[in-house]
């Protein structure tokens, strides 16, 4: 079960975190894996791993929040590899501040690559997707987009975003067999949540009844099962990914 055999996948911001354990996932399941980020070194490194264990691999230098770099990514896939079956936006950023004090740029720049770069890859995923009538997209969304979270005005905005336009897309393209949704990761342990302190961390545990902050390898378990045939007749869904931090 769960085998993406000659499939192709895209993961943005797969340089660290859950990106690179999802690249390394999808390599693993059986899929060609063009893996995108703004660091070109960590890109290669990641490259190297996948193809060392007989994988097959393809960096893709990419800033998502740039529209000419994402066509010219998402060109440089369809040359490599002829198809692309699997879309992983994945790429953020924070800007965090009190909302009474962010500023209009920090506002801007999380929302350009949260939700617009991810807008974005979507539209130039779609060509392709569209003429071989499948397809699947992926957004990572987090809990803060269900549950709120002071400080974080920009991130939660986009992120909530990211499930709105996880379920438009959806509706729009199930008729081409192309299906949509969402991964809403709780508290994992990754380079963003690095700089929490250890009281904090503490603390947020005791909000987790699984009482751990999950690792990388759990939401690309996740996203692993969306991207599969297994989960066709599922879209415009969001899966949390949370230890049970949050319950819709």
């Amino acid at each position: 079960m769960f085998s993406l055999k000659d499939k192709v996948a895209l993961v943005t911001g797969a340089s660290q975190g859950i990106g690179r354990d999802t690249a390394l996932a999808l390599a693993q399941a059986g899929a060609k894996v063009a893996v995108a980020a703004r660091t070109a070194a960590r890109l290669a490194e990641l490259v190297q791993e996948i193809s060392g264990a007989g994988g097959l691999a393809l960096a893709v230098p990419m800033d998502v929040a740039d529209a000419e770099q994402v066509k010219a990514g998402f060109k440089q896939v369809l040359e490599k590899f002829g198809r692309l079956d699997i879309l992983v936006n994945n790429a953020a950023i924070t800007r965090d501040a009190l909302a009474v004090r962010m500023k209009a740029e920090d506002w801007e720049a999380v929302l350009r690559t949260n939700l617009t770069g991810a807008h974005m890859c979507i539209q130039q995923a779609l060509g392709t997707m569209m003429r071989q009538r499948a397809g699947r997209i992926i957004n990572i969304t987090s809990v803060v987009a269900q549950s709120g979270n002071a400080g974080q005005a920009n991130y939660v905005a986009a992120k909530a975003g990211l499930i709105g336009l996880t379920k438009a897309i959806a509706i729009e393209v199930a008729s081409r067999n192309i299906t949509v949704n969402a991964v809403a990761p709780g508290f994992i342990e990754t380079p963003m949540t690095d700089v929490l302190s250890e009281k904090v961390k503490e603390e947020l545990k005791t909000r987790i009844p699984l009482g751990r902050m999950g690792s990388p390898r759990d939401v690309a378990a996740a996203i692993v099962f969306l991207a599969s045939d297994e989960a066709g007749y599922i879209t415009g869904h969001t899966l949390d990914v949370n230890g049970g931090m949050y319950l819709a």
